[in-house]
């Protein structure tokens, strides 16, 4: 008998949702965790030198530093919310972080509770790009390692990917 082995992901998923950040994220409290993708390669450079370059800041260093970038890709089942205009104004707010995030976390913890799977967004950090926080682990299915990229990012507005 032979056997098909699959490198599961699924780990990866789960922390997401077991182990929020402190401070909770755009759409969950540190109560419950989300998944979040970006739809496109870069949207996904851009949000995640976003939070590096927080923590350069945070930490005082101003030189720029070079971070692994391991890429997951996943699929996900289900029907997602949308973000109408005004709640596209009043909760997709690049800054203060985390404060701008309240107002997008009880929204989040509103469509949790009627039963919604998650939303799709706008970036806030790559304009034109979108992204898609999943409310349900179950949904995100298929988790697998992309690429690996080496992320340059400064304490300032600069990024690059490689």
């Amino acid at each position: 008998m032979e056997f098909l082995q699959v490198a599961s992901e699924a780990h990866i998923v789960n922390a997401s949702f077991c182990h929020p950040h402190p401070e909770g994220s755009r759409f969950n409290t540190l109560r419950r965790g989300a998944w979040y993708a970006g739809v496109e390669l870069e949207t996904s450079f851009a949000e995640v030198a976003f939070h590096k370059r927080r923590f350069l800041q945070d930490t005082r260093i101003t030189a720029a530093l070079t971070f692994d970038y391991q890429d997951f890709l996943a699929g996900f089942s289900g029907v997602y919310s949308h973000l109408d205009p005004h709640e596209i104004e009043t909760c997709l707010l690049p800054e203060p972080v985390p404060e701008c995030y309240a107002p997008v976390q009880a929204l989040a913890d509103l469509l949790l509770h009627a039963g919604s799977n998650g939303v799709v967004y706008p970036s806030v950090r790559n304009l034109g790009g979108n992204c898609v926080a999943c409310f349900r682990p179950a949904l995100v299915y298929n988790p697998r390692r992309g690429k690996q990229y080496q992320l340059m990012v400064g304490a300032r507005e600069q990024w690059a990917a490689t």
